[in-house]
């Protein structure tokens, strides 16, 4: 089992998720999994363009509900962006999504938690909860050595343990 820290990041409003989503991308290397789970609305789209962003792919970056992947380049590393909420964990197999995990870019897969199987041991794992108005409450788990390093410097720079 691999080791795990988790923190919660508090946001007020977009720009603080956009913030949380462009540090992110700072550390992003090859491989990165990012994997985004929360209520309809709670902001994983809003996070994936900021995220997005943050690694230099230009234009606009939308939720791939009906298309499920979209690959786009970025400055510094390609990212897959996946949207599983219409796949059931056979069907996501059968697509090989999980070549994506371990290809040469980042992947951010919302509604992560319905191909849980499949996903990397190793990942970031976030569960934004809308808390109403544009406030929300991310938790972030490091899955993984890296993914602990990154939660450890969040919490540095103000994140909560839990």
């Amino acid at each position: 089992m691999s080791e795990q820290m988790e923190v919660i990041w508090m946001t007020e409003n977009e720009g603080d998720t956009v913030r949380l989503a462009q540090l992110l991308a700072s550390w992003a290397v090859q491989g990165t999994v990012l994997a985004l789970d929360g209520d309809l609305g709670a902001g994983k789209t809003r996070f994936s363009q900021a995220f997005a962003a943050g690694i230099g792919v230009p234009g606009v970056v939308n939720s791939p509900t009906f298309t499920i992947i979209k690959e786009y380049k970025g400055a510094q590393l390609p990212l897959y962006h996946m949207d599983v909420y219409r796949l059931s964990e056979d069907e996501a197999d059968e697509l090989g999504l999980d070549d994506y995990f371990f290809g040469d870019g980042v992947t951010i897969v919302e509604w992560a938690s319905l191909i849980e199987a499949l996903l990397p041991p190793d990942r970031l794992q976030m569960y934004i909860t809308h808390l109403g108005d544009e406030a929300r409450r991310i938790t972030i788990t490091g899955i993984g050595a890296q993914y602990v390093a990154w939660c450890q410097q969040l919490q540095a720079i103000g994140a909560q343990s839990e």
